[in-house]
């Protein structure tokens, strides 16, 4: 029989049970939780633009001159034949103990660094010491594009260094500017490409900052050709150190970047850092463009540079100095001995003061070196010197220095086309397949990837203990297999890799012959 009574009270059971769990759902879903209004975000500028003009002007500057320039600034890896002590191998570690390089087996090493445009035909410039001793140099643009370069010359003595890279297309490029013209304080911008290997996080770097000084002397060059057997003691001396110096951020990537004026043109090419701990600490210093433009004229022209000298020994003019001499400031090089044979014999006398060159002050030796730099053997230059009291000036022809006769030595060696792809193989024994988790042995495996090299900016890398069995279309059985197919494959064609890993799956990578 219907008891509505009892049915209301079943309703209301319900009811309060459904909306008990409702509760505990909605508060299990934070929606019982104290609500809050959405914060009213700010927009609007609150400082007034035509109060912050010039920083505005400023900032927009720095943005057309980034926009202009980076263009032009490459990335620039540069591969040579290192030894066994290098190591940077690319192995997954699960695989690591049967990739090691065997004891003796020589090693690449791989530098890095920054260059720039200077004609559309490709010229470029950089650091000596980012390409020296290179078998390799490849050279990469914003758009992903690479080249492979020719180093057309170095300079240690400068640590100034010209490649070319070969194509068709107009190129964009910079504009040099006198850097005899920068001033102390003057704002300028360093800039640099110094993405590495696969990684391009750090590509095209754009630091501000100002002209801190001019005329530094810092004996970098001349330590590392002191240290290095093949100058020595006797021609460190001829480094010339006249760097920029700035406190805008350049560090090792950075190295062979252009460093420019607000008009967007080069006054400087980023070259060091003083530092305590191999970082940036506030010390950058560039070479100048007048000095680096000169001595790529010769090493495209010559293939080296022809070393202009006077002939003079010399020292900065201290306080007392100028008593002695009677200079009108403390300023100038004092010469301290005239080479029997040297351009200057019979014109300039021990305890002369050369204040100037052309015309121009030179107020100390590294300014005086870069300015006689700037010339060629057997240019006539005017010197002006102080000597008893009175200042006079004496036309002396440049003579050649004596390290010119040997031209700097670009290694030729000839790589394999393995090594030329940066792959190394093994056969895969019956010991191997069984460490690895292959059911069967035979075929090759890859062993390792060569750091910086073409397989490796590929991520060739990841498949390091798979079966490498075809490439193109030809099967692998062999490491011989490997190198016949590779010997085949022409500069600049693709090559493609198929790989197979214990479980059967296949993959495939496309890398571009060097």
């Amino acid at each position: 029989m219907y008891d509505p009574l009892r049915a209301k009270a079943k309703v209301v059971f319900l009811s309060t049970v459904v909306c008990l769990l409702g509760l505990g759902i909605a508060s299990g879903l934070g929606w019982t939780r104290k609500s809050h209004a959405m914060p009213t975000v700010l927009e609007s500028p609150q400082v007034l633009p035509e109060a912050v003009q010039p920083a505005l002007d400023l900032s927009a500057a720095f943005t057309n001159l980034a926009d202009a320039v980076t263009p032009s600034v490459v990335r620039i890896e540069s591969r040579r034949q290192g030894s066994s002590a290098d190591n940077g191998q690319q192995v997954p570690e699960a695989f690591r103990r049967f990739f090691d390089v065997p004891e003796g087996e020589p090693r690449p090493r791989i530098n890095g660094g920054s260059g720039f445009l200077v004609s559309a035909d490709g010229y470029i410039l950089t650091n000596n010491h980012v390409v020296e001793g290179a078998d390799e140099v490849t050279v990469y643009f914003a758009d992903r594009r690479y080249f492979t370069a020719e180093i057309v010359g170095a300079d240690p003595f400068t640590d100034v260094a010209v490649i070319k890279i070969e194509t068709t297309e107009e190129l964009p490029h910079m504009s040099i500017g006198d850097s005899d013209e920068i001033r102390v304080g003057e704002w300028i911008l360093a800039i640099g490409n110094p993405g590495f290997g696969n990684s391009a996080q750090l590509d095209f770097t754009v630091t501000a900052g100002i002209i801190s000084a001019r005329g530094r002397n810092v004996s970098l060059l001349q330590n590392d050709l002191r240290n290095d057997p093949r100058f020595g003691q006797s021609l460190s001396g001829y480094a010339i150190e006249n760097f920029i110096q700035t406190d805008a951020v350049i560090n090792p990537g950075n190295s062979g970047g252009p460093m420019v004026n607000l008009q967007g043109q080069v006054v400087g090419i980023n070259s060091a850092i003083a530092s305590t701990t191999g970082s940036y600490q506030g010390y950058g210093f560039a070479i100048p463009s007048n000095l680096a433009r000169r001595i790529m004229e010769d090493l495209v022209e010559y293939g080296m540079v022809r070393r202009p000298r006077i002939g003079v020994s010399i020292t900065d003019v201290e306080p007392e100095d100028a008593e002695v001499y009677g200079l009108p400031s403390v300023s100038g090089v004092l010469v301290q001995g005239v080479q029997e044979d040297g351009p200057s014999r019979g014109l300039l006398e021990m305890e002369d003061v050369i204040v100037a060159i052309d015309g121009e002050p030179v107020g100390y030796v590294a300014e005086l070196q870069a300015k006689i730099a700037e010339h060629r053997p057997g240019d006539q230059v005017e010197v002006t010197i102080y000597r008893d009291g009175r200042p006079s000036d004496i036309s002396v022809e440049l003579g050649e220095a004596p390290l010119n006769n040997a031209a700097p030595i670009v290694s030729e060696r000839t790589a394999l086309s393995d090594e030329r792809l940066g792959i190394n193989v093994e056969p895969l024994d019956t010991e191997l397949a069984e460490e690895i988790g292959y059911e069967e042995p035979g075929g090759v495996v890859l062993r390792e990837v060569a750091p910086g090299s073409p397989a490796a900016r590929r991520s060739v890398a990841a498949f390091a203990g798979q079966k490498l069995i075809r490439i193109n279309d030809d099967e692998i059985d062999s490491p011989e297999d490997v190198r016949q197919a590779l010997d085949r494959v022409e500069e600049g064609q693709i090559v493609s890799l198929h790989f197979q890993n214990p479980a059967g799956i296949e993959r495939v990578v496309n890398v571009r012959m060097p």
